[in-house]
């Protein structure tokens, strides 16, 4: 075996903890894909020669790949959030994550098996990106004060605080548990068949009284601008949506872990609902319209293999 094969094949074993980094970092998939492809090029470029300019201990973490590919994804992760975040600021309604379509895939499996749920990105979103990265790397991925202070650049004691005061904005967003379980999942089998049958008074019964939908068009798509609130209020704006989409072949899947439907017309993504489940009614809704996020989201999905069908 070359040297070069064990250094690709060392990177590919971390690769879907890499992805999940990047992907809970920056809400978005070629984004994130992006920066992972980056920190190959810098593993390929610096393995074995340890990080310009960084602290002692450096070659540990040349030698524990894990770390070393963890802390470059991470950091170009915070660099490409930045600006990121100015973008969204001016972002035409509101701006949803791009969702990963369950697969078979390492990478689909980790957004999966770290819960990183639509409304746990949503959440993040409130945070700066130091924030995030910290408020990621310990409540998602588990790691140590000690370690989120080397991928950072702080103290542990400062890094406890960063991760504390993120704690506190983000709240408790309901986060999946692995994959959304068959109770879950005939939540949304039943609101769909209501859908379908425009059966006002059946999506009303499916829905918690205080759900919220969001919906994500951008500037191209017709889309809820705001928030829509309350049972009855959801129902019909669901039911609009339905008919919008009444020449649209509807898949139902995973996304995030969570219950999702997929809509396509001519083999084209023109919608994604992820359901958010709690006490035998759904919660909230997070529908994607955007085409330019859902070419994202089929394209990944392609690369990826097939998507898994419940």
């Amino acid at each position: 075996m070359t040297p070069e094969a064990s250094d690709a094949e060392v990177f590919e074993s971390h690769r879907p903890m890499m992805f999940g980094v990047a992907y809970a970092m920056l809400g978005e998939i070629a984004e994130a894909e992006d920066v992972v492809q980056e920190a190959y090029l810098r593993w390929h470029r610096q393995h074995g020669t340890g990080l310009p300019g960084a602290r002692a201990g450096a070659d540990e973490r040349i030698l524990n790949p894990g770390a070393f590919l963890r802390t470059i994804t991470t950091r170009l992760a915070i660099d490409r959030l930045r600006s990121a975040s100015r973008r969204r600021e001016t972002y035409t309604g509101p701006w949803l994550p791009e969702p990963v379509v369950a697969s078979g895939d390492p990478c689909d499996q980790v957004i999966e098996a770290e819960g990183i749920s639509l409304a746990l990105l949503v959440a993040l979103e409130r945070l700066n990106p130091l924030e995030r990265a910290a408020l990621v790397l310990r409540d998602v991925f588990d790691l140590d004060y000690s370690d989120i202070a080397e991928v950072i650049d702080r103290t542990p004691a400062a890094t406890r605080q960063i991760t504390g005061r993120a704690r506190d904005r983000v709240g408790d967003p309901q986060r999946s548990r692995g994959p959304a379980s068959d109770a879950e999942l005939a939540v949304r089998d039943d609101l769909l068949a209501a859908l379908l049958a425009r059966d006002v008074e059946a999506v009303t019964r499916v829905l918690s009284s205080d759900v919220i939908a969001w919906s994500d068009g951008g500037s191209s798509v017709r889309a809820a601008r705001r928030p829509v609130v309350g049972s009855h209020r959801v129902a019909r704006f669901l039911i609009w949506m339905v008919d919008k989409l009444a020449d649209s072949e509807v898949e139902l899947v995973r996304l995030n872990g969570d219950p999702g439907l997929l809509a396509s017309a001519g083999g084209t993504a023109v919608a994604a609902t992820v359901f958010e489940v709690a006490d035998g009614q759904v919660i909230g809704l997070r529908t994607l319209v955007n085409p330019s996020k859902l070419a994202s989201v089929s394209r990944h999905r392609a690369a990826g293999g097939p998507g898994v069908h419940p």
